[in-house]
């Protein structure tokens, strides 16, 4: 059995420079272990909205489906914080890119 290592080119934060980000600046892309991707509005069908179109979008970037462990859903009721808190939990490998680096190094 032979291991075979994958160079991973990473931002600062430990993703992959061509990785969609959520286009709301209320949204943002967290921290490891597992990398939840949170989308916050007062209004819960936009905050769902711009999770599904970030998604799509993450997804046609990786070539494949996002692995996504979990969706998280919370709220906020402190004083002028958006109150709907939509997390998805996704695969920290897939947002730096791991499966496009092996399809490359298969070419």
């Amino acid at each position: 059995m032979s291991e075979q290592t994958i160079h991973l080119e990473l931002d600062e934060s430990g993703l992959a420079p061509g990785l969609p980000v959520p286009s709301d600046p209320r949204d943002q892309v967290q921290d490891v272990p597992y990398r939840p991707v949170e989308f916050r509005d007062d209004d819960l069908p936009s905050a769902l909205e711009r999770c599904a179109a970030w998604l799509r979008s993450a997804q046609e970037w990786l070539g494949e489906p996002l692995d996504v462990l979990a969706i998280h859903l919370d709220y906020d009721d402190r004083e002028g914080a958006p109150y709907y808190d939509v997390k998805l939990l996704c695969n920290e490998e897939d947002l730096a890119g791991a499966p496009l680096a092996i399809k490359a190094q298969g070419k």
